[in-house]
């Protein structure tokens, strides 16, 4: 028994070492990092990988995990990308138009997590993962640093808009 809270713990550590990384990225935006800032939603993109192979691997997946993993995912994909994007892009856009980019991609985000966590379909997702986005985001990053805010509100109104969408993705 003692082995098995172990591995259930080690899961769950993962999956919060990736809103280390999330909430580490928000710091680094905030001091204008923000290619640190992309590498560490890189690193979170790893760790939620790692935190359900743990998982699945050793057969101990839980409600609590999956819930854990959802809340982590919205800062690490939802939160820390979009203010990223904000900060060194979208910034320049007339105030409303910026900000409202970012507001959606977080609301899109949350709603992506809540459904996936309600609707238990394990053969495919439904919507853009939010940790693809999330991914799609650090990379818009470290490559959009000479890129026109136009493109960037684009991309960030895309990746809102495929994670709520009912676009089949299968899993692998």
């Amino acid at each position: 028994m003692q082995g098995l809270m172990n591995r259930k713990g080690s899961a769950n550590t993962i999956t919060l070492i990736n809103i280390i990384f999330g909430s580490l990225a928000l710091i680094q935006t905030l001091e204008n990092n923000y290619l640190v800032a992309a590498i560490f939603i890189l690193c979170a993109v790893f760790m939620d990988g790692i935190d359900g192979r743990v998982a699945r691997k050793y057969g101990i997946m839980s409600d609590m995990g999956k819930q854990l993993d959802s809340l982590c995912d919205l800062v690490s994909f939802g939160v820390a990308p979009a203010i990223l994007i904000y900060a060194q892009l979208l910034y320049e856009l007339p105030l409303l138009i910026g900000v409202a980019a970012t507001l959606v991609y977080i609301m899109c985000g949350a709603f992506r997590l809540a459904r996936f966590n309600v609707l238990n379909i394990s053969d495919y997702f439904i919507g853009l993962p939010i940790t693809m986005a999330g991914f799609l985001m650090a990379l818009l990053s470290m490559l959009g640093s000479n890129m026109n805010e136009y493109p960037a509100l684009l991309l960030v109104l895309f990746l809102s808009f495929m994670m709520v969408s009912k676009v089949q993705i299968p899993k692998y």
